[in-house]
């Protein structure tokens, strides 16, 4: 469903049917959800009195998600939530999850943007000693039936690449014997 700048317009009938306005059917509350994950705002109104049902039905959703296990909320934040509706707390809380929120969203974002641009491995220790194997073995595979280190032409390695081999070598050594210390 393209974003769209006006909300989805949803009716409650007296029957409690929820009608979506654009294409004229009824939905559910998992297709409002689903609305509401694609980026699109809804206002979801009662047909007879003209009521706001948005923040009703939108803690319904939340709810029946949470009751199937699929908790967001820590307990402790739920706990909060209760506390804030009986102290003075109520009038700093909106404003609060509503930054917390939007520092999040803006957060997600740029987080997604790094995660295409480096690599989160790279900061492992021996990230760069494992690459290194990991390009050996795959050319010592490739380098044919025999088994013979061969270049990616086909050539034998010069110096610098058996004295890498050799230190690759090493490094898995060290390794393997410290994964054997760890057992």
């Amino acid at each position: 469903m393209a974003k769209n700048d006006k909300p989805l317009l949803i009716k409650r009938y007296a029957s409690r049917r929820l009608y979506n306005t654009e294409t004229s059917d009824y939905v559910t509350l998992d297709d409002i959800a689903s609305f509401i994950r694609e980026g699109r705002e809804v206002q979801i109104v009662d047909l007879k009195s003209g009521d706001d049902l948005t923040r009703q039905y939108l803690l319904q959703i939340i709810a029946e998600h949470e009751s199937r296990g699929e908790s967001v909320l820590p307990v402790t934040v739920l706990n909060d939530l209760v506390r804030s509706y009986t102290t003075q707390a109520t009038s700093v809380v909106p404003q609060f999850l509503a930054m917390s929120f939007e520092m999040l969203r803006d957060g997600q974002s740029k987080v997604v943007e790094n995660m295409n641009t480096m690599n989160p491995m790279s900061k492992m220790p021996g990230f760069e000693a494992m690459q290194a194997q990991q390009r050996a073995f795959m050319k010592a595979m490739t380098g044919g039936i025999s088994g013979q280190w061969s270049g990616p032409s086909g050539e034998t390695p010069d110096a610098e690449e058996a004295e890498n081999l050799d230190e690759i070598k090493k490094q898995l050594a060290e390794l393997q014997a410290k994964l054997s210390k760890l057992s």
